[in-house]
């Protein structure tokens, strides 16, 4: 096996440099998205109280499990005299964001191995049949992992909004039996609306360089060595 030297020339070429891109994009993608906190507002007015209006409040975040997240009233505060920890926000949208988050943590590992590779054993890397080939196939399967994860995870963006929206008005009991409940505020979801970005963002960088990849397998360049053999002479040298 190949001793470990650096050698930094593969980062200056689209393999090594579009890899750098894609660790990049990939902590983007599962930062904006694992770290976001963020809370519902109601202004709540009871039938026996008109104009003294209450603020509850539903705190939720990744994984977004809106149906664990119950609303608080303010402390030491009867809220119309109901228990407002007994009512959640509508909807469960995990499932889709921990596979997001989950494969972007995946190739943010890769990427480190993948560059460590590039890097320390280029010599290993571009006389191996092997380690390019599962390079290329590895390319192929996050490409269209990153299309299934971002579309999953915008379509369930998208749910979230309307869940933690003005329609949450709609679908809490309180609201719908004498007590008047408007809508206040919700969180801005900007950077949930950058991961969603990035995650297509990979998808079109590791769909590029897939090509790149591709070039360093056999399927691209044959083996000189093997046509060698097989002639029994010296391979011609050819030009660019």
């Amino acid at each position: 096996m190949s001793a470990f030297q650096i050698n930094l020339n593969p980062l200056k070429e689209p393999l090594g440099f579009i890899k750098i891109l894609e660790w990049f994009a990939s902590i983007f993608a599962f930062a904006t998205c694992g770290g976001f906190k963020g809370k519902t507002e109601i202004q709540v007015s009871c039938p026996s109280k008109p104009g003294d209006n209450k603020t509850v409040t539903a705190t939720f975040g990744y994984p977004f499990r809106l149906n664990q997240a119950s609303f608080h009233a303010p402390p030491s505060v009867n809220v119309c005299a109901v228990n407002w920890e007994k009512h959640v926000l509508i909807g469960d949208y995990s499932s889709s964001a921990q596979f997001y988050v989950t494969f972007a943590v995946f190739v943010f590992l890769y990427c480190i191995a993948a560059l460590l590779l590039y890097v320390g054993y280029t010599n290993l890397y571009r006389d191996s049949r092997k380690l390019p080939m599962i390079d290329f196939i590895v390319t192929l399967v996050a490409t269209f992992l990153w299309l299934v994860s971002s579309s999953a995870w915008a379509k369930a963006l998208t749910d979230i909004k309307i869940a933690t929206g003005p329609r949450i008005v709609k679908e809490l009991d309180p609201c719908n039996s004498g007590v008047s409940c408007h809508f206040v505020s919700v969180t801005s979801m900007g950077s949930l609306n950058v991961s969603v970005i990035f995650g297509f963002l990979n998808m079109i960088l590791w769909g590029g360089n897939a090509w790149f990849v591709y070039k360093e397998t056999s399927l691209h360049s044959p083996s000189n060595t093997s046509a060698s053999h097989g002639q029994g002479g010296v391979p011609p040298t050819s030009g660019m």
